[in-house]
């Protein structure tokens, strides 16, 4: 294990489209969504250990545990990864965001251990089994899911490198009660088509209900709607907003404009 295999980005996680069609019958709700993510996130460095050991650093390290149940300790124990191994995770992503950050977390111990030992064969399972984004967190790039978000097929990714900055006003929110103020209407299927097309005529219906619970949502909206950005929106169930820019200068003109208690993330589409 040399030393450039220690070191794995959690890459933050957006839904550029959120479409959610019905509740199910096991309470889980019927999705589709399109997962793209950003060349930023939390990190992770991980070195040999008599034991498995998490140590959780960073600016977001006081909301989450450190040993126990983290979802980053649940994927090691599912991996086969040696005798153990301390993870130094540098939590950088906001908790209950709509960044997938668990989930990114997880992903990065599955790349991590594939490249070391390989996955097993049911590796998919063991992710599902963490969360519905584990899966597409683990491959980190631009798929449409479907199901609970675990059925995962390609898209043509036409938005490689664009400029995003990502909003979220310091406001915690859990997906449940997200979840639970989804009106019940089906507004439609999600788009096909490249990545830029399912973005421009999708939508996320998930942002009535995060914007009832925490207000502040819709004033980062509207401050990203007169950003100069080609597309704004909430990813996930929140409280997280994106845009997308068609340049660096207009991005970081966006983000050097927000207010300063506003938690914000400048980097570019993978």
């Amino acid at each position: 294990m040399t030393a450039d295999l220690y070191h794995e980005t959690a890459y933050a996680k957006i839904n550029l489209a959120l479409h959610v069609r019905r509740r199910r019958a096991d309470g889980y709700h019927e999705l589709e969504t399109v997962f793209a993510f950003v060349d930023a996130g939390d990190e992770l460095v991980a070195t040999p250990a008599e034991a498995d050991r998490l140590e959780v650093v960073g600016e977001f390290s006081s909301a989450l545990e450190g040993d126990g149940d983290n979802i980053v300790t649940r994927a090691l124990s599912l991996l086969p990864h040696g005798k153990g191994w301390h993870v130094r995770l540098d939590k950088r992503l906001p908790v209950a965001a709509g960044l997938g950050g668990g989930s990114a977390d997880a992903g990065a111990i599955f790349r991590l251990v594939e490249r070391v030992n390989g996955l097993p064969s049911d590796w998919e399972v063991h992710a599902a089994g963490l969360g519905a984004d584990v899966p597409a967190c683990v491959a980190s790039r631009a798929l449409v899911g479907r199901g609970t978000g675990t059925d995962l097929a390609e898209v043509d990714n036409d938005l490689a490198g664009t400029p995003v900055l990502l909003v979220n006003p310091r406001v915690a929110l859990p997906t449940g009660p997200v979840f639970r103020g989804w009106d019940q209407v089906d507004r439609g299927p999600m788009p096909e088509g490249d990545l830029r097309t399912i973005a421009l005529t999708g939508r996320n219906d998930l942002e009535a209900p995060a914007v009832a619970l925490v207000p502040v949502i819709a004033q980062v909206l509207e401050k990203l709607s007169r950003s100069g950005a080609w597309l704004s929106r909430m990813s996930g169930s929140g409280a997280t907003c994106f845009a997308l820019f068609d340049d660096v200068m207009a991005r970081d003109a966006a983000a050097a404009s927000l207010p300063p208690e506003w938690w914000r993330l400048a980097g570019k589409l993978i």
